[in-house]
């Protein structure tokens, strides 16, 4: 009985330790891919503006656009 636990308790501790060494050099290999990506492909800040689009708008337009959504808005309620 005594040969028996011996070797499951081996067992345990060898199966205990090839995960425990997996996932250590998962987490390195996933460190390592992050830290490659990060330096070979920064990331671009992102542009707030639309391009194409002027920030001057004629207000007599946006009064036009403003006045047409409040027709149709009250028109299909």
């Amino acid at each position: 009985m005594t040969e028996q636990m011996t070797s499951g308790i081996e067992l345990m501790f060898t199966g205990m330790s090839i995960v425990f060494l997996f996932l250590t050099m998962l987490v390195v290999a996933i460190n390592l891919m992050s830290a490659l990506v990060q330096r070979y492909f920064p990331e671009i800040p992102v542009s707030r503006s639309v391009p194409g689009i002027t920030n001057d708008i004629d207000k007599s337009v946006v009064a036009a656009i403003t006045a047409a959504v409040h027709q149709y808005r009250k028109k299909h309620n």
